[in-house]
Order: C-alpha cells, then structure tokens, then sequence
C-alpha cells in the first residue's frame, strides 16, 4: 500500500529539526514516501529539509491557507493510496504505521483512523487533540476518550484497542486518498481547528467508516501553531463547529440545535467573564457575528451533503461533564 506522510510546515524549522527524525527513522517501510507540505514560510525551513533530509520531498504551497487549504493545495501533488497527515510537532513510535496499514488492508469500508495520541511532554497521559478518538454531543461539542474538557486522562492501556469513532484529530490523520477527493477535502473555510472533524461527518454521511487503532502510539507537543489559550482559538473552535452543524446535522434537528448550541455557547462567555478571561467572551461573540456572515454560504454547502439522524452517543457533554460530574470517558 502506496503511503505518503505529509507534515504541513509553515515556519517550523526547529519542530522539523526535533520531530522529523523520528519519522524518517521509523517510517521505513516499502511504499512509504515522507512529505513536507510548506504554507509559504519565512524562515529557513525548505532549505533546512533540503539541506539535511534529502529523502524528504517538498511541496511548496503558494500561500499560508492554514490547516485546511494547505492540505487541500499540496495533496493535488501528491499521489498515494493513503495519505497520512501529522503536524510537525509529532513524535511517532516504532511500528506505529503496521497497525493502521493492517487495518486499512482488512477494512475496505475504514476510511480514516486515528492511532493513539499521547502527551509529548507527558508520555503517561493522553494529548488534549485526540487523545484515544473522537466524539461529538448533540449540539455538536468535540470530546475524545481520554480527554473531557479540561480532564486528561493517565494511559493505563485502557485505549488499546481498536474501534469506531465520530472523528479522528488532524494532528495525525490517516486518510484513503480517494476519499479525501471525492469529499472534495477539508473546507477551506474553516482556516483552522475541526476541519477534520467536519470530514469525518462528511465521510459517515457516504457511509465511510472512521477507526481508532490504540496499537499505533504518537507523542504530541500540542498547541505549537496557536496555544490553548490563544483567543483566536476560541474564535475558530466555537464559530467552526457551528458551521460543522449547519452542514451536517438532519433537517428536523437543525433549528432547535442551533438555538440551544447558541444559548451554551454564551453560557461559556458568560463563564470566560466570571475566570477574567473577557478576551475569550469577545472571541465567541466574534466566532456568532463570523457564523451569521458565513451561514447562506454553508447552508448552501449542506445540500451536497446528506445527513444522518444519529450522529451522537452523549446528548450533552456539557451537562455530564458540569452537572453530573462525569470527568472520565468511562463515567459516561
């Protein structure tokens, strides 16, 4: 199976130099080519690889368009069976690929998998992008297994296995190349953050299947291109998973989730305010004001989709999590 790595890059020279070792030493399998997909960058990143990787090839985009259109831009060029994308600032494990490409081999249906993620600067915990896969509630808030909100879990192998998810973290996403065009890849919209969880909803409602393999490992840094608490992260957080819902959830549910989701979401500036963290509170309202703008626009993108009527396990993560005090993925 014909595998291309591709680790979107813009001005990470000193992450490539610390991570992509790791890669190149434990990704030496036939079939497997590594890629370095540059978003325009200005320092010396392309010449570093050049310079000191020279199996690594290079695609250079035109522009930084973020996560979404850097992918979309650079895997035009890049022809492969599977593409597999992982940020710059992923560790990867001995034998973390066999596990994935076995499982993609035995599943024709399985589209995309996520392997395990674990804390770089924390190996015993689970990264707060993924953690051991993807969900999402009603109103449409991401949490994984492993990770509820703020609440990390230790890995105690609890994860180790190998099942169904809603969506697998773009920090190391494995994707069928056919898949990826025939969804038309990641909405360029979105800039940044969900993107993926997007196209795994997109690819459920074509009857694709998304897997977590627990015996793959990757270690991530988190946070290397905007931090936790980077404002501009709420922004994209709270207004992208908006556009998600309207995209993708069924027609009868549409209006009542989008109401009660806006009611949550100011509930969170209204608690941003009480941690004196106002500047949050202002990304949600500019995250609603970006959604009211964009909504004739992804109302038009949802009629080429077909949604499904169930696309959730827990009704309200939020009320779980606060109200009924379940911090674990076991306690739900």
């Amino acid at each position: 199976m014909k595998i291309a790595i591709v680790i979107l890059n813009w001005n990470g020279k000193k992450l490539l130099e610390q991570f992509l070792p790791s890669v190149i030493k434990f990704s030496k399998y036939e079939g497997v080519e590594i890629y370095v997909a540059d978003n325009a960058s200005t320092d010396a990143s392309v010449q570093f690889i050049t310079e000191n990787f020279p199996t690594v090839k290079i695609v250079q985009n035109k522009q930084n368009g973020g996560y979404a259109k850097g992918y979309n831009d650079a895997l035009q060029h890049i022809n492969a069976a599977v593409y597999a994308l992982i940020n710059s600032d992923i560790e990867v494990s001995e034998n973390w690929l066999q596990p994935i490409i076995s499982t993609f081999e035995n599943e024709p249906k399985t589209a995309i998998i996520q392997p395990k993620i674990l804390d770089f600067k924390n190996k015993t915990r689970f990264e707060y992008a993924g953690a051991g896969g993807g969900f999402i509630d009603a109103f449409g808030y991401p949490y994984c297994r492993g990770r509820l909100f703020d609440t990390i879990e230790k890995d105690t192998e609890q994860f180790n296995d190998t099942t169904e998810i809603f969506w697998a973290s773009g920090a190391c996403f494995f994707i069928r190349a056919k898949v990826f065009h025939e969804l038309q890849g990641f909405d360029e919209d979105y800039f940044a953050h969900q993107e993926e969880i997007d196209l795994c909803w997109r690819a459920q409602n074509f009857n694709h299947t998304i897997k977590y393999v627990g015996t793959s490992t990757v270690f991530h840094v988190g946070g290397a291109t905007l931090k936790e608490e980077s404002p501009r992260k709420s922004f994209l957080n709270f207004r992208n998973s908006l556009f998600s819902l309207v995209k993708n959830i069924p027609t009868n549910k549409l209006i009542p989730v989008i109401f009660v989701r806006l009611i949550l979401d100011g509930v969170a500036g209204v608690k941003f305010l009480l941690e004196l963290r106002p500047i949050h509170t202002l990304a949600i309202i500019r995250a609603h004001f970006s959604f009211y703008h964009y909504l004739p626009k992804m109302l038009k993108k949802r009629k080429k989709s077909h949604q499904k009527n169930t696309y959730y396990k827990i009704k309200s993560i939020v009320w779980n999590y606060f109200i009924e005090g379940n911090k674990t993925f076991s306690d739900l």
